[in-house]
This record gives C-alpha cells, structure tokens and sequence, in this order.
C-alpha cells in the first residue's frame, strides 16, 4: 500500500487530469476560440468613409471549432448571423489543418481519462507493473498535454498563416469583402492551455511522489544512572 504522502499527491493528479478532461471538452464544445474586428471594405470604399465615419463598417466576428457568429457593418446597420464550421465551411477552409486540431484535442481527451484512472490505481495500491505505476502516469500525462500544446499551435498556425478568420468572415460573401482589423484568442483557446499546464504539474507530481524523504526518528532518551539504582 502506498504512504499516505504518496496517495495524497496521487489523489491530486487524479483530480487534475479530470478536470483537464472536463475542460478540453468544454472547450471544443464552445464558439469562443477566436474573436475580431471586421472591416466592410466594399462599403466603406463606395462612400469615402473616412476616420469618424468608419465606425458604422466595424462589425465583430467570433468562432469556434465548429461554430460562430458574426455582426456585418455595411452602412445600414448591424446584421447578425451564425454559421457552422461543418459541413459547408470547412471545404474553404484549410480542412485537414482544421480536422488535425480536432483530432488532437479528443487524443488529448482519451489520454486525459487514462491518465485519470491510472492516478486512481496508484492512489489505491502499488501496481507490479511499471507502466501501470507512476512511470506509466508520467507517459499518459507527457501524450496528453503533448496532444493538447499540438492542436493549440496548429490553430495558432491556421489563424495567423492560413487567414482563418478572414476566410470565415467572407464565406459566401458575394458583394462585400470584408478585412481583419484586429484578432484576439478567447477563453476556450486559453483553457486548452491550462489544460496542457495542468498535464505539467501532474508530471511534477509524480516527479515529488518518487522522492523518499528522510524519515526523522525521535532521539533516545539518555538514561542517568545514579548510585541509588545501582544499590537497588
């Protein structure tokens, strides 16, 4: 059986990796990866708007993995929309870019989980094997926050090498053109990166649970003989 040192910590990484889990899926199931401005530059080029004037061709564009919205600014008010990645968008977009990220993340799921009940076994008792004991939840950790940082760099590469946002904001645009004023990661793309830091403090974990502390025994009391115990 493991100290209770060693189940606490054990106990700790068990609750990261769920809660790791628990926010990759959040995150993919959420259209807040990626928010921006949008300029209607078709509109604002047929009036000369200028500075003051452009504000009425600033609109706002959001997105996920799967779905998003955007408000169109063309002159006459704003316009809102929704739209859906799949199945229509994705074939103008870079679509095995766009499907490895996915891939990614559910890898990074799976591994998650494993993670998740090997941190549970190691809790319980000491397993015989070593891939089931913590070098097996080091590997499981290392996967699963290596899958993770790869789907948050492949987005980043789609969004600022592929123009993932302007490509979405002028699908099926047929008149206007619209261009990127400015771009910002949201909150799902910022906890896909706690989710890979948490797989980092995992691995500190198990780095802690393998170090053997020096036990401190208690110091023996001097014994004091005096001439009177040695006449009894």
């Amino acid at each position: 059986m493991p100290g209770y040192f060693k189940k606490t910590l054990f106990a700790l990484a068990s609750l990261i990796s769920f809660v790791s889990f628990i926010l990759i899926v959040v995150a993919m199931g959420t259209p807040k990866w990626m928010m921006g401005k949008i300029l209607c530059k078709t509109g604002a080029d047929l009036v000369n708007a200028t500075d003051p004037e452009l504000v009425k061709f600033i609109g706002e564009i959001y997105y996920g993995l799967f779905r998003g919205g955007k408000i169109r600014q063309c002159g006459l008010g704003g316009r809102r929309s929704k739209f859906t990645i799949f199945p229509h968008m994705v074939k103008k977009l870079n679509t095995g870019l766009h499907v490895m990220i996915i891939m990614f993340l559910c890898v990074a799921i799976c591994f998650s989980l494993v993670s998740f009940g090997f941190c549970i076994l190691n809790a319980i008792k000491v397993p015989y094997r070593a891939i089931k004991g913590p070098a097996g939840v080091c590997l499981w950790n290392f996967l699963a926050g290596g899958f993770v940082v790869l789907a948050v760099t492949s987005f980043m590469a789609a969004v600022k090498l592929h123009h993932l946002t302007e490509r979405i904001a002028n699908f099926r645009e047929n008149v206007f053109r619209f261009v990127i004023l400015e771009e910002r990661f949201e909150d799902c793309f910022w906890i896909c990166v706690a989710s890979a830091t948490a797989h980092a403090v995992n691995l500190l974990l198990i780095a802690i649970s393998g170090i053997n502390f020096p036990k401190i025994k208690p110091k023996a009391e001097e014994v004091n003989v005096t001439a009177e115990d040695i006449m009894y």
